[in-house]
């Protein structure tokens, strides 16, 4: 079968096309023919040797979410039936999914429903899970409540506009970097959008809630932006943290976190996220958020914009588009696309 293998890390270039055999599925495993395979900013981390929970052996195979087929049970595992349409996460640590057929542990595996293809099933599991369990999980999200979502133009944060609206919140305030992402943000849903390219970010949003602040805020950026996010919070205001896409460590200025019990808005909370975890230690939890966001899906109710969608040898290509910002939705692989 036909692969994306890294044989060292670095930049998207490390990224080849391989032909290696087809994998048997152990027990308690699926082997799924993949269709589709979407691409996250994880993935680029790894690739790069960033900092990330889980090693990253090489040569190694990226990819942690596909939809396809069932092709093939282990040992102990009774469904579902070969041929059925599935989407999931893939790899035992969330890897493999770049490829013509990748396992996945069983508890991980969703049938996909009648009218979503597998280009959409593709981008639901990393992006669209991790909205789901940011905002319910781990922010708690109250109804009349109100989010903030950076990078709302695409991956987690074109999901969690979305989703946060579903559940409840009131006013959800969007960040992009372009005016056609903040247009895009604004479609999802959003009822403000403001540019966080700008240094003065912050203000607008403390304007946009008559100075009260968010409720919930999510990072993703590290750095300045950490700090900048957290002076957008109102009083018991939760932020949850689940990336760092400029590499820089999380800022707390000088007094760090002792500063957080003097500030003028106190009684804030500082959550941690990691989806391979709920998926490996809350599994229950996890698959039925991927439950609750494929019933959305299905019914209308979740836009999934597909951005671009490449066959599987141009993987290095998707990886630059993804890393340089150029691109509005999810991108799929095709392993089984020509070129």
């Amino acid at each position: 079968m036909e692969t994306i293998r890294a044989h060292r890390f670095g930049p998207p270039d490390v990224l080849v096309l391989e032909e290696v055999p087809v994998p048997r599925p152990g027990p308690g495993q699926i082997l799924i023919k993949v269709e589709s395979a979407g691409v996250n900013f994880s993935d680029v981390k790894r690739r790069r040797n960033d900092s990330y929970p889980f090693p990253t052996p090489l040569p190694y195979t990226p990819g942690g979410e596909v939809a396809g087929t069932v092709e093939a049970l282990g040992e102990g595992v009774e469904g579902p039936p070969l041929g059925t349409p599935v989407f999931g996460l893939v790899g035992g640590d969330g890897s493999n999914g770049y490829a013509q057929f990748a396992l996945a542990n069983a508890p991980g595996v969703v049938p996909i429903p009648p009218g979503v293809s597998a280009d959409v099933a593709s981008g639901l599991v990393i992006a669209g899970s991790a909205a789901v369990l940011i905002l319910r999980e781990s922010a708690r999200l109250q109804v009349g409540e109100t989010v903030f979502v950076p990078g709302a133009a695409g991956g987690v944060g074109g999901y969690a506009v979305q989703i946060a609206k579903l559940l409840g919140a009131a006013t959800v305030i969007g960040a992009a970097s372009t005016p056609e992402k903040r247009a895009a943000v604004l479609a999802l849903g959003a009822d403000h959008a403001v540019d966080y390219s700008r240094a003065d970010w912050p203000d607008r949003v403390r304007e946009v809630t008559n100075g009260g602040g968010v409720d919930v805020a999510l990072e993703m950026g590290g750095g300045a932006l950490f700090e900048q996010s957290l002076a957008c919070l109102a009083p018991f205001g939760r932020i949850v943290v689940y990336g760092s896409s400029s590499g820089e460590p999380l800022r707390l200025g000088a007094e760090g976190i002792e500063g957080l019990f003097y500030n003028p808005s106190p009684n804030q909370s500082l959550v941690s996220f990691n989806l391979g975890l709920w998926f490996g230690m809350r599994p229950e939890v996890a698959v039925g958020a991927l439950r609750t966001l494929i019933g959305f899906v299905a019914s209308g109710q979740v836009q999934v914009p597909i951005g671009h969608v490449l066959p599987l040898r141009r993987a290095a290509e998707a990886h630059r588009m993804l890393e340089g910002r150029q691109t509005t939705g999810k991108i799929v692989l095709k392993p089984w696309a020509s070129a």
